[in-house]
């Protein structure tokens, strides 16, 4: 292969551990890799953006990704992941989630050239769901002891748990299943490496054992570190919970600021591992960053990559656009551009008043002291009237008999009120 698929990831700090004779294999010959991804959502979070970027660095370097998703194992609960158990989920709910995973991973990956490496995803519910319980414990269970599965991190954290429950037979025979997946997809499509987080290596080296016993063949096995902060919180999550790929969910404009606002360390780790910007111009970023970092030109480099590979250009000029709005000089005419969505994004947690379409024409000082309490009495309005500070929508009041008409609306029921240089309002007519 012409490309170094394990030092391409060692120089981003995407390699935790890796099984003896692994750079080798995939310096040899194109290679089929998967990694595993968790069905309970119809959406990706974040979280599995590490896993999609080995995928997607894999396919870049000439070999072939395969994208699981857990339909199967995704019933049970992985001990090594969750403190409890997962709810099962009905086939429907899993085929819906399967296709809307699948088309956001078509942003990352090629699933659709007809090259011969172009990914591929599967489902371990179809090769699980006839399988019978008596089948699976003579023709896999038999291979793997109970002392070989005793012997995992993960099944000893959660025996070892606080909580004291214990951990039940089916999380026990999580990783039975999940090695069961790489001995099928190592038989039925020649798929040779796992990958995964550091947390899934017991899952995974179960997979390559089982391989080993059964058909004595060679598998082999990668996980990448859990991504952690500087200040040493949880990756990905906010004080509204996972930061999605969904536009429905997170919006672009609420994905952008998120990686916007991370830390210069974190920026300076995530750079690597999240975008595709090669190390020369990583380095560049960097050196630029340390000299002026103010100016918050990794930051600014990791926001751009990631949210145009998710949401693509359009989504991500919007959101700059909508960044405008708060931090920079933008005018009435970038507010009637956002949609309804970003516009609350924006202006999240700023104090709302709901009015009624029928009070629109009445004069601004009335509407702002007495119909919303914006302001706690007219003088007060009518004197940052005066003074020149106050906006409906980015546009000066300079007349105190101003009405609000229909016209003002923004998304056809929102006004902007700004007091000043940083108190917000928003005014909602329905």
């Amino acid at each position: 292969m012409t490309k170094n698929f394990v030092k391409e990831l060692q120089w981003r700090g995407m390699i935790h551990d890796m099984m003896p004779g692994t750079e080798e294999l995939l310096m040899k010959e194109p290679v089929s890799a998967y990694v595993g991804i968790d069905p309970t959502a119809d959406s990706l979070h974040i979280g599995h953006l590490v896993g999609v970027m080995m995928l997607k660095h894999l396919q870049n370097c000439g070999h072939r990704p395969i994208a699981l998703v857990g339909g199967a194992t995704g019933m049970i609960g992985d001990p090594s992941m969750k403190s409890s158990e997962r709810n099962l989920l009905d086939a429907e709910t899993l085929q819906h989630n399967q296709e809307c995973i699948k088309n956001q991973l078509s942003r990352f990956l090629d699933f659709d050239s007809g090259a011969f490496n172009a990914a591929k995803m599967v489902n371990n519910y179809d090769w699980m769901k006839n399988f019978t319980f008596l089948d699976f414990i003579r023709d896999i269970g038999k291979h793997i002891t109970v002392n070989y599965m005793m012997s995992k991190d993960s099944v000893k954290k959660r025996l070892s748990g606080e909580d004291r429950e214990g951990m039940s037979f089916t999380e026990f025979s999580y990783q039975l299943v999940q090695g069961y997946d790489f001995f099928y997809l190592y038989q039925h499509e020649g798929c040779r490496l796992q990958m995964g987080g550091s947390d899934q290596w017991g899952n995974i080296t179960t997979g390559t054992e089982l391989i080993r016993r059964k058909l004595g063949g060679d598998a082999y096995a990668m996980t990448c570190p859990l991504i952690t902060k500087a200040d040493g919180g949880k990756f990905g999550k906010t004080e509204k919970g996972n930061v999605w790929l969904d536009a429905a969910r997170t919006s672009p404009y609420t994905f952008y600021q998120f990686w916007m606002n991370v830390s210069d360390d974190d920026a300076k780790k995530y750079i690597k591992i999240f975008t595709m910007l090669d190390q020369e111009q990583i380095a560049a970023l960097v050196a630029e960053q340390d000299q002026a970092p103010h100016l918050r030109p990794l930051q600014k480099a990791l926001a751009r990559e990631i949210t145009v590979m998710v949401h693509g250009e359009d989504e991500y000029n919007n959101a700059v656009e909508a960044s405008e709005v708060l931090f920079g000089n933008s005018t009435s005419e970038v507010l009637h551009h956002l949609d309804e969505q970003t516009f609350l994004s924006v202006f999240d947690g700023v104090p709302q008043f709901n009015l009624d379409k029928s009070q629109l024409g009445g004069n601004v000082i009335d509407m702002l002291a007495v119909d919303a309490s914006v302001f706690p009495s007219k003088g007060e309005c009518r004197k940052m009237i005066q003074g020149g500070g106050l906006a409906l929508n980015k546009d000066k009041v300079t007349d105190v008999n101003a009405v609000l008409s229909e016209d003002l609306l923004l998304n056809g029921k929102y006004i902007l009120v700004q007091k000043g240089k940083k108190n917000y309002y928003i005014l909602k007519f329905e």
